[in-house]
């Protein structure tokens, strides 16, 4: 039987330095809400302080010639980065910029992102994600995390 975890027990197994194993990942994303469960976002690693993902592309993903919308992959960015950042800080992080280029266009298949510590402050970290399809770099973000940390008051 496998033991269920919450999402604070998932972040701290995984802030660890131990891979979250398949059925932790499952769990995890079998609780994806907002955004990313509209997108379809699968997380298929977390560990060493890095995060990886895909997105497999559908309808509710292009724009109307049939492209992948950009906006996807400033999301998936920002999704991907900001769990990193929560891993990496033990805690709650908000992105203060996302800065994405868009290098080849995408009209199906299969996004992977992986995000990459750039800087770990003790208040902002930056992160790299890179974004492949079919093994292509299509798009590259950095994301710009800001670790909250509540006072024992609040």
């Amino acid at each position: 039987m496998t033991e269920t975890y919450s999402f604070t027990d998932l972040f701290r197994l995984a802030g660890t330095g131990k891979a979250l194993d398949a059925a932790q990942l499952a769990q995890l994303n079998d609780r994806n809400v907002g955004l990313d469960a509209h997108l379809g976002i699968v997380y298929t690693q977390i560990a060493d302080g890095r995060v990886r993902a895909r997105l497999e592309v559908g309808d509710q993903h292009r724009q109307p010639v049939g492209l992948v919308n950009g906006g996807v992959f400033c999301a998936l960015a920002e999704s991907v980065g900001s769990l990193a950042g929560v891993v990496s800080a033990g805690g709650p992080v908000v992105g203060v910029n996302n800065d994405t280029d868009f290098i080849d266009s995408v009209r199906d298949g299969v996004i992977e992102a992986k995000a990459t510590p750039i800087q770990l402050g003790g208040r902002t970290q930056l992160w790299e994600i890179l974004m492949t399809n079919g093994g292509r770099l299509v798009a590259r973000s950095t994301l710009r995390t800001m670790v909250l940390r509540h006072s024992s008051g609040s």
